[in-house]
C-alpha cells in the first residue's frame, strides 16, 4: 500500500494560491507554512529558527577558520623575516666582511617582506666612507676630516652591531656635557625605534637593550676623568671628536679597558675627529701619518688600524643645496682648510706662525768640541719626559737643537741612565736646566727626580719657568738674522720638537701663553733650556770645563756653570 504524503494528510500546513492549489517547491513538493502550528507541542520552536542557528554556526565557523589562516600566513612572513635577520646579522658579525650589505644583497630577501623592510629603516648609511666605517673589521678605527660628513650619527650607529648580545657594553665618550647631550638627544630619536623596549636612564647616562646589551654615555674634561671607568670592561668604546682631548693619555688607559668574554664579540675602539683642536697633533701621528687613508695598517701596539677619511660632499643631506658648504667657504683659511677640504697639515691658532721646516730645520751635521753645549729637561711619567740639546754656534751664536729625549713612563733613576747613555758620543756631561717640580719634595723620604739626576752626574739647576718670557724669547730665536739665517735651528732627527713648534696653539683664554692641554712636553724643555741664556764658549773655556769635571760633586750646594 503506498505511503500517503504529508500535504494529503494535514494540508493545513501548507501553503495554497488563491485558487487552492499547494504553492510548490522547486523539487515539486508543497512549500510549507512557517511559524508554530496552532496546538503544536515545543512552544516557541520553529523549523525556520533551526535553519538560521545552523547557518549561523557554519558562518563563525567560517570567520575562525579565515582568521585561522590569516594568521598562519602571518607566522610564515615573521619567520620569513627572522631567517633575513639572521642572514644580515651573520654578515655584519663576519670579521672579514669589508663592506656592508648593498642593496642588491637586500633583494634576496622575500619580495613580500621588502616594501615592508623598507617602511622600517631607521638609518641608512651614506655610500662610501659612512659605510666603510660602520663595515670596518679593523680593531681601531678613526673617521675623521671635512666637517658635515656624517661622523656623529656613525658614532652612534656602530655599537649596535652587537646590540643583541646579551655581554655586548659600548662607551660613548665626549670631552664635556653639552657635546655629549648632542649626542643623547640623537640617540633617543634611533634607538627606541631600531629596538623597541630599550630603556634610557637618564641619571646613569645608560640605554639598556632588550637583549641586556648596554650602551654607555661619558665625558672626560680631565685625564683623571678616566678613573670613573677603573676596573669597567667594554667591547665596543668610541670617542666623538678625539682631537679635543689634549693628549693619548686617555685613549691609552681606556685601551686597557677593551675586553669581552662573549667570543662571539669582537671589540673595537672607535674615533671620529676633524683637523685641529689640543690633541690633532698625536691623533694625526697614530693615525694619518704611518699609511694611506683607507689602507689598513699594524700599530707598534700590535692593534690593526686605520684611517676613513670624510668630506662633506659624501654626505647628501648637507651638501645637496649648497648652503652649508658656502658657510664652510667663509671661514677664516686655516679653519676653511680643515673643515672644508679635512687638511690635517694646518694648524688651527698656531702659536709659532714664524716657524718654518725650510729655515729651521736643517740635516745633521758634526759638532764641533768647542760649542757650548746645554740640555733642557721637562720631566712626568704618566705624561711624556722631554729633554732637548742644544750647542751654541759661536760664528754668530745661533742655537743648535741637536739631539731629543722623548719618553713616557719614566722613574728619575730610568730617565737619569737614558741621559748618561745618549750623552756618551758627547766630550763631557752636558750641564743643563730642569723643571723646578723636580727638586719639590712631596712627603716622600726618597730623593727627589733632581737630587736623582744629581746623584748620575749630571750638572743641572732649576729652570726658568717664567712662561710669557721664555714664549718670547723663543719668537725672538725663530727670527731670521740679517744674514737670513735664524738664531734657531733643529736638527730633523728631533721630531717631537719640530712637531710641537709647528702646531702647538695659542691659549684662547690667554693669547701670549701656549695652550697647556696641547702636546707641549719638548717646547717646555727648549723653553728652559732657551730661558738659561745659553752663551758662546771659546775652546779655552771648553777645556777647563772638562778639567772641571772630575772636581765636581753632586752633592754641592752651588752647581752648574
Amino acid at each position: 500500500m503506498p505511503t500517503e504524503n504529508d500535504w494529503d494528510i494535514n494540508p493545513d500546513k501548507y501553503l495554497k494560491d488563491e485558487d487552492g492549489n499547494f504553492k510548490l517547491k522547486r523539487d515539486g513538493t508543497p512549500r510549507k507554512k512557517g511559524g508554530r502550528v496552532k496546538g503544536s507541542k515545543g512552544r516557541g520552536y520553529n523549523y525556520h529558527s533551526e535553519t538560521k542557528a545552523k547557518l549561523a554556526a557554519k558562518k563563525k565557523v567560517k570567520e575562525k577558520q579565515k582568521k585561522l589562516t590569516a594568521a598562519q600566513k602571518k607566522v610564515d612572513n615573521y619567520k620569513k623575516s627572522i631567517n633575513a635577520t639572521k642572514k644580515t646579522l651573520s654578515k655584519l658579525e663576519n670579521e672579514n666582511a669589508d663592506k656592508l650589505i648593498s642593496a642588491n644583497e637586500l633583494d634576496d630577501i622575500p619580495q613580500d617582506l621588502q616594501s615592508e623592510a623598507q617602511a622600517d629603516v631607521i638609518f641608512a648609511a651614506n655610500a662610501g666612507p659612512q659605510e666603510d666605517f660602520l663595515a670596518a673589521g679593523e680593531v681601531d678605527v678613526l673617521y675623521g676630516g671635512a666637517a658635515g660628513g656624517g661622523k656623529s650619527y656613525a658614532m652612534l650607529i656602530d655599537p649596535l652591531r652587537f646590540a643583541h648580545r646579551s655581554a655586548h657594553r659600548a662607551l660613548i665618550l665626549r670631552r664635556s656635557m653639552p657635546e655629549l647631550r648632542e649626542l643623547i638627544d640623537k640617540s633617543r630619536e634611533l634607538y627606541p625605534k631600531a629596538f623597541p623596549g630599550c630603556k634610557y636612564k637618564e641619571v646613569e647616562k645608560l640605554w639598556n637593550f632588550p637583549s641586556g646589551a648596554k650602551v654607555e654615555f661619558g665625558f672626560l674634561e680631565r685625564d683623571a676623568d678616566v678613573y670613573r671607568y677603573q676596573g669597567q670592561a667594554y667591547s665596543w668604546i668610541g670617542f666623538d671628536e678625539i682631537t679635543h682631548l689634549p693628549t693619548e693619555f686617555a685613549w691609552n688607559y681606556l685601551g686597557s679597558r677593551l675586553r669581552t668574554t662573549d667570543p662571539e664579540i669582537e671589540p673595537y675602539m672607535r674615533c671620529t675627529a676633524n683637523p685641529g683642536g689640543a690633541g690633532a697633533n698625536w691623533v694625526k701621528k697614530r693615525y694619518i701619518d704611518p699609511a694611506v687613508p683607507r689602507d689598513s695598517f699594524r700599530g707598534a701596539d700590535g692593534l690593526t688600524r686605520k684611517f676613513i677619511p670624510a668630506r662633506l660632499q659624501d654626505n647628501p643631506y648637507l651638501a645637496q643645496d649648497g648652503r652649508y658648504e658656502q658657510m664652510l667657504e667663509a671661514l677664516p683659511p686655516t679653519q676653511r682648510q680643515q673643515l672644508l677640504d679635512g687638511n690635517w697639515d694646518v694648524a688651527e691658532g698656531a702659536a709659532f706662525v714664524e716657524f718654518s721646516p725650510f729655515d729651521h730645520v736643517v740635516t745633521p751635521f758634526e759638532i764641533p768640541l768647542s760649542w757650548e753645549r746645554i740640555k733642557g729637561i721637562d720631566y712626568g711619567y704618566a705624561s711624556e719626559s722631554a729633554c732637548v740639546w742644544g750647542a751654541v754656534d759661536p760664528s754668530d751664536g745661533t742655537l743648535i737643537i741637536y739631539r731629543e729625549l722623548y719618553r713616557k713612563g719614566l722613574l728619575g733613576t730610568d730617565l737619569a741612565g737614558m741621559l748618561t747613555e745618549m750623552e756618551y758620543e758627547d766630550p763631557f756631561s752636558v750641564p743643563g736646566v730642569l723643571d723646578t717640580a723636580c727638586w719639590n719634595r712631596t712627603g716622600t723620604t726618597g730623593p727627589t727626580v733632581g737630587e736623582t739626576l744629581l746623584r748620575a752626574g749630571h750638572k743641572l739647576r732649576r729652570a726658568d719657568k717664567n712662561r710669557i718670557q721664555g714664549k718670547i724669547q723663543i719668537h725672538e730665536y725663530l727670527k731670521l738674522q740679517q744674514s737670513g739665517r735664524p738664531r734657531l735651528q733643529i736638527f730633523n732627527t728631533c721630531p717631537n720638537l719640530i712637531r710641537e713648534l709647528q702646531s702647538i696653539p695659542v691659549d684662547k683664554s690667554k693669547p701670549e701663553d701656549v695652550d697647556t692641554h696641547a702636546s707641549d712636553h719638548a717646547y717646555d724643555a727648549l723653553r728652559y733650556l732657551i730661558m738659561s741664556r745659553p752663551r758662546i764658549n771659546d775652546t779655552i773655556q771648553q777645556l777647563r770645563q772638562f778639567r772641571q769635571e772630575s772636581t765636581f760633586n753632586p752633592s754641592d750646594s752651588t752647581f752648574g756653570y
